[in-house]
């Protein structure tokens, strides 16, 4: 069985490394970075699997959910630009 902290932990982990990596201000608070970093790793992992970039656990698959979390940042703030 998944550990929901464990989930909690590793999104805010890659939600604040994306935050850190994405230039200039980011206006959003800790649950919004958590669901990033989750997000990221959720897209990260589907797609890099899939395709058989890496395999579940491996350091890659880190290094993918941080991408992953940049390009939903990045989403994010367009939409939040135009709202």
């Amino acid at each position: 069985m998944i550990d929901i902290l464990s989930i909690l932990l590793v999104g805010l982990l890659i939600g604040v490394v994306a935050r850190f990596l994405f230039p200039g201000p980011q206006p959003m608070g800790w649950v919004t970075t958590i669901l990033l970093g989750i997000g990221g790793a959720f897209v990260a992992g589907l797609g890099g699997q899939a395709l058989g970039i890496y395999a579940a656990g491996e350091a890659g698959g880190f290094i993918a959910a941080v991408i992953g979390a940049l390009l939903l940042l990045f989403v994010y703030r367009t939409v939040q630009r135009k709202a």
